[in-house]
This record gives structure tokens, C-alpha cells and sequence, in this order.
């Protein structure tokens, strides 16, 4: 029962993680790009699966498409996508430089890191709920002891108190990620 508890609170710190990696920093980071998509053979793929992503600089992203004739689709997706960014072409591979990032556009990202943050930890509460559900309906079913049922429900929380100080950290590391100028 506490494995599952864990493996499921994992997954919403892993979700976490790849959400935060797509909120953009001072530094050029391929995850970024990770939800843009591209219209390819008539489907909509992620960016990685139509050409290659790399940083050549701290602040720039470049991608080599693999067919040369989705050029304008990339650029396309790029300046559709909630990004803000403008890519260019040079005929071979599409540059993309990341601007610098203003105060306010600072503040609002370290906003949007926070409610990410929240919904997390809303996520990791939903699961001890569910757990804790599970530990009543086995006093009441089976008849588990009430002092059985109060261990239980202690650990449960122990491993809820580890999960929430794991947020707070992934939170911190990020905010410190886009105030460092």
C-alpha cells in the first residue's frame, strides 16, 4: 500500500518537473520546445521527432530538421506557440534566440511556478486522501484495529510531509533558476 502511495506522489513530482522545464529561464533549455507541435505528413509531433534540438550558445536554441522541406511548418509552430519567440532561418537549421528576461516577465514566471507548485501539492494530498480512504474502509470492511488504522494513517502522512518538502524544493530551485540574472 505505501509503495503505491509513493510511485503515485512520483509521478506528480515527474510531472511537475517536465511542467517547470517548459517555463522558460534566462537559459536556452531543449524542453522548452517540448509542447510545440508540427504539422508533419498530416499529423501534429512533437518538435524532437522532426529534426535534432541542440544549444550552441547559452541563450540560443537551434534545430536541424531532418527533411528540409519542413522548414516553414517549424517556424509556423514556433511563432503559433505561447513561447513569444521568433525562430530564424537560414535555409539549413532554424535559430531561435531567447531574449532577455525582463523584471516583470521574471515575476510572472516565478507566479506561474508557484501555482504549478500548488497543483502538485493539491495532487499529493489528493493521494493521501485516497489512501487514507482505503485505511477506514479497511477498518470498517475487515475490521482492522482503530490503533492499526491511526499507524497507518500517521505513515501515510510522514510520507506526505516528504513529498510536499520535495515541491517545495523543485519550487525553490526553479524560482532561484529565473531570478538569477
Amino acid at each position: 500500500m505505501f509503495k503505491d502511495v509513493e510511485n503515485r506522489m512520483d509521478k506528480s513530482i515527474a510531472a511537475l518537473k517536465s511542467e517547470l522545464a517548459t517555463i522558460r529561464t534566462g537559459r536556452a533549455n531543449a524542453a522548452l520546445l517540448d509542447h510545440v507541435r508540427v504539422s508533419y505528413y498530416g499529423s501534429e509531433v512533437p518538435i524532437s521527432q522532426v529534426g535534432n534540438i541542440s544549444i550552441p550558445e547559452p541563450r540560443m536554441l537551434m534545430i536541424t530538421p531532418w527533411e528540409k522541406t519542413i522548414m516553414a511548418d517549424l517556424e509556423k509552430a514556433i511563432l503559433k506557440s505561447d513561447l513569444g519567440l521568433t525562430p530564424t532561418s537560414d535555409g539549413e537549421v532554424v535559430r531561435i534566440v531567447l531574449p532577455e528576461l525582463t523584471e516583470d516577465r521574471r515575476k510572472d514566471l516565478v507566479k506561474q511556478v508557484k501555482a504549478s507548485g500548488e497543483k502538485a501539492k493539491v495532487s499529493v494530498r489528493n493521494i493521501r486522501r485516497d489512501a487514507n480512504d482505503g485505511v477506514k474502509k479497511q477498518v470498517k470492511d475487515e475490521g482492522l484495529p482503530e490503533d492499526e488504522s491511526k499507524r497507518l494513517q500517521d505513515r501515510i502522512q510522514k510520507i506526505t510531509d516528504q513529498f510536499i518538502t520535495e515541491v517545495d524544493k523543485v519550487i525553490e530551485h526553479k524560482e532561484s533558476e529565473i531570478l538569477t540574472v
